[in-house]
């Protein structure tokens, strides 16, 4: 049996060109964010350690939703702690990362 694999012409670029546009975007906000929170000096690799953080920070600063939770409560208090250790040079970038990675179960 002979079968041929039909071959559709897909235009690649405008796809590409709107990747590129949203993840221009999304780094405008998330930049936006740490600058709100007066963390916009911070390394890109602690940012994104603590990006979903941040955002949850700013959604609520803005009175999308409430939180109690004393976990959420917790997480917070370990992200400005350690943030501000880095800051202040109490530890160094790799401990601040370290102590903020999210551990999969």
């Amino acid at each position: 049996m002979n079968t041929a694999v039909k071959n559709d012409t897909f235009q690649i670029e405008p796809v590409l060109r709107k990747v590129l546009v949203d993840a221009e975007q999304d780094h405008q906000e998330l930049q936006e964010m740490f600058q709100l929170m007066g963390w916009g000096d911070l390394p890109d690799k602690l940012k994104i350690e603590i990006k979903d953080d941040v955002s949850a920070m700013i959604e609520e600063l803005r009175g999308q939703y409430s939180t109690c939770d004393s976990f959420v409560q917790k997480r917070r208090q370990s992200v400005t702690y350690w943030v501000s250790c880095y800051r202040d040079g109490i530890c160094s970038l790799e401990t601040a990362i370290q102590a903020l990675k999210v551990r999969k179960l």
